[in-house]
């Protein structure tokens, strides 16, 4: 890909309209959605296989834990605890992970609009003339 000739501030910034914006940010939105789906998912298996708790408990554990709220049943063997650490390790990451790619639309937004201020800010004030105050004395 062949690199443009303008300065990087000089080249053209393509702000999606509203509609874009709103598509774009529910694609993400879904993406955030299904890793969370798919992370809850393992903490469900894992605690009802591993940690040999109910199906309603597991779900219970494994949301409370994702969110960060901590496990509401206690666990017996060290298998059981060994995974609960890991995903517990995991939630916390996944919490990070799934906030960052919810908040990336609208943050990429918010700084082109900021940038395309500051260019017509710019612009605006090269073709201006300074207003010069002579007193009459």
């Amino acid at each position: 890909m062949a690199m443009p000739n303008k300065p990087l501030h000089l080249q053209s910034i393509h702000l999606r309209s509203r509609t874009e914006f709103i598509w774009h940010q529910l694609r993400y939105t879904a993406i955030g959605l299904g890793f969370m789906a798919i992370s809850l998912g393992v903490g469900i298996l894992g605690y009802h296989f591993l940690g040999q708790i109910t199906w309603i408990n597991s779900l219970l554990n494994a949301s409370m834990i994702l969110s960060g709220m901590g496990p509401v049943s206690g666990l017996h063997g060290t298998v059981a605890k060994l995974f609960a650490s890991a995903y517990a390790l995991y939630s916390g990451i996944v919490y990070l992970a799934v906030s960052a790619v919810l908040l990336y639309p609208i943050v990429m937004r918010l700084l082109k609009i900021l940038h395309l201020q500051a260019l017509n800010t710019v612009s605006n004030d090269a073709h201006t003339k300074p207003n010069v105050n002579v007193d009459d004395e």
